[in-house]
């Protein structure tokens, strides 16, 4: 499943240049640009995606499964989804970017409650920020995290970062993985 998911991020979401042309949302620029949007939006990708996430949660008793929108929406939806058909069900949930100004005024969107055990997932990650400010929104609002999953590690220093937050963290796919991929075509 992982080696069909480099293929397809190579096709749809990973961009390489020789000179750094693509803007960071840090500011930087870098050689390197991944949108994982067209592929975890895409069937098969979300099929793999799901899969493949839901096994780094599977033994982990986690209630909940969601990162910062829009980037980890897609993933958690997958992952969720996946649970539900192996038996195992997990929630998905989304953190907000703003906190909304009406209603009940929470990050958090979903079925958890506080001390709920949650795994962050995140599309990409570059310095980890985004990430990070995830994992705080959600323990704003009580929940337990205890995993974060990133699609893809741009080898640029996050996970380390995001290490000092939570211990146990896993990249699906790195960088390196997708170059060697890009290579060999």
């Amino acid at each position: 499943m992982k080696q069909e998911l480099i293929e397809i991020i190579n096709m749809k979401s990973f961009k390489f240049s020789e000179t750094p042309v693509f803007k960071l949302v840090s500011g930087g620029m870098s050689r390197f640009y991944v949108n994982c949007k067209p592929t975890v939006l895409s069937p098969r990708g979300m099929f793999l995606v799901g899969h493949l996430v839901f096994e780094e949660i599977r033994d982990m008793d986690v209630a909940g499964v969601g990162g910062m929108t829009f980037g980890a929406d897609p993933i958690a939806v997958a992952t969720a989804f996946v649970s539900g058909l192996k038996n195992n069900p997990v929630n998905a949930f989304s953190i907000r970017k703003e906190q909304k100004d009406h209603g009940i005024i929470k990050w958090v969107e979903g079925d958890l409650v506080p001390e709920d055990r949650v795994a962050i997932v995140e599309d990409v990650v570059t310095t980890g920020g985004s990430t990070i400010k995830a994992i705080e929104r959600a323990r704003s609002e009580g929940l337990n995290v205890v995993k974060v999953i990133t699609l893809i590690d741009r080898q640029e220093g996050g996970m380390e970062r995001i290490q000092a937050h939570v211990e146990n963290i896993t990249s699906i796919i790195t960088r390196d993985e997708l170059m060697a991929q890009l290579t060999k075509v």
